[in-house]
């Protein structure tokens, strides 16, 4: 065996036991496992890994989504050809769904990003109950969660905001979730992982284009404050994402309390609570109870920060009459109730 050829090895080795540290086997391995794989290095990864921790018998419980977004053309076209044929070669079962994202964006008014996102919940959770999946994996690493930290700083946010991307949430109704395994993974070890494995993925050519602040982010804000002020940066937002977590956790119970003693409700396009429970309680609990109802109720969250919240927060002092926030979301008083619905 030659040098290089022990290296490789071992890289694989770590990369897969550290997949196995943060996301056990023998939790998901026996049940129906769905693996969101676009193509690009991350999702291939995560894949070629819990392919070769799953024990022989269980490999037929991973099953691949792939969502063809449909918005760079013949790029489109063989990433979704990719990703069959790496399933194939893996011996997965594999799920694609082409959906026109920039049609379905411009009908509804919405953000590129946001139709995209949806579009590919909308897809995972319907490949998760065909299959009675308990889990939806994604690849985000430690680098998307510093870039998304980063993000929501600069467009102001709160504590919810702050803690970044969940490692576990649930999904539906509770009886799927949602995991990211490699969230305490660089990108580099990625790279690493399959360049050992020798195993080929497929670049976006959009991830270079500036037009998207994301990409900003990433390529040139990011480096930037590494190069001239943190060369750990990205360990500093995500030690800080995960302190603002930590705190979240604190309040989960003192917001719980507060949404119940709140009378939600659940609508089919939002929600209403009343505003007795509220009165008198500290800003940062108000902000908190409602950022819990929103989520709740599936509302948008992409484009809600510190200032939107606090608007919101305004309803429970009897502030305006009615207010339009952001994914076509309209609040208004009424009564004693703030009424959220999306129009």
């Amino acid at each position: 065996m030659t040098r290089e050829t022990r290296t490789a090895v071992a890289d694989s080795v770590a990369f897969e036991q550290k997949l196995a540290a943060a996301w056990p086997p023998e939790r998901w391995a026996d049940v129906p496992t769905v693996v969101a794989v676009s193509g690009g290095a991350d999702s291939v990864a995560l894949l070629a890994a819990l392919r070769r921790l799953a024990a022989p018998a269980a490999v037929g419980n991973l099953i691949v989504a792939h969502l063809n977004h449909r918005l760079r053309g013949d790029e489109s076209e063989g990433d979704e050809a990719f990703v069959v044929a790496v399933a194939k070669r893996l011996g997965v079962r594999c799920e694609t769904r082409r959906v026109d994202v920039a049609a379905s964006a411009a009908a509804r008014g919405v953000g590129l990003e946001e139709a995209a996102r949806e579009a590919r919940y909308e897809f995972f959770l319907d490949v998760a109950r065909r299959y009675g999946a308990r889990y939806v994996v994604t690849a985000h690493t430690l680098d998307d969660q510093a870039e998304t930290v980063l993000l929501r700083i600069l467009r102001g946010t709160g504590l919810a905001g702050l803690a970044g991307i969940p490692r576990v949430r649930p999904l539906a109704d509770g009886s799927l979730g949602l995991v990211r395994p490699l969230l305490a993974m660089r990108r580099g070890e990625v790279i690493d992982y399959l360049a050992a494995l020798g195993q080929e993925y497929r670049t976006d050519s959009s991830n270079a284009e500036s037009d998207y602040t994301r990409n900003r982010v990433r390529n040139d804000l990011l480096p930037q404050l590494g190069r001239e002020f943190n060369p750990r940066i990205v360990e500093a937002l995500t030690a800080l994402a995960a302190q603002a977590g930590e705190l979240r956790e604190a309040l989960t119970p003192i917001v719980a309390r507060l949404i119940a003693a709140a009378e939600f409700t659940a609508t089919d396009a939002g929600f209403s609570l009343s505003c007795a429970a509220l009165a008198g309680e500290p800003r940062h609990l108000v902000r908190e109870t409602l950022v819990a109802a929103w989520t709740g109720a599936g509302l948008p969250l992409q484009a809600m920060g510190y200032e939107e919240w606090n608007a919101l927060a305004d309803f429970v002092d009897g502030a305006p009459a009615k207010r339009m926030f952001p994914g076509g979301v309209a609040v208004e008083r009424s009564g004693d109730r703030v009424v959220v619905k999306r129009t």
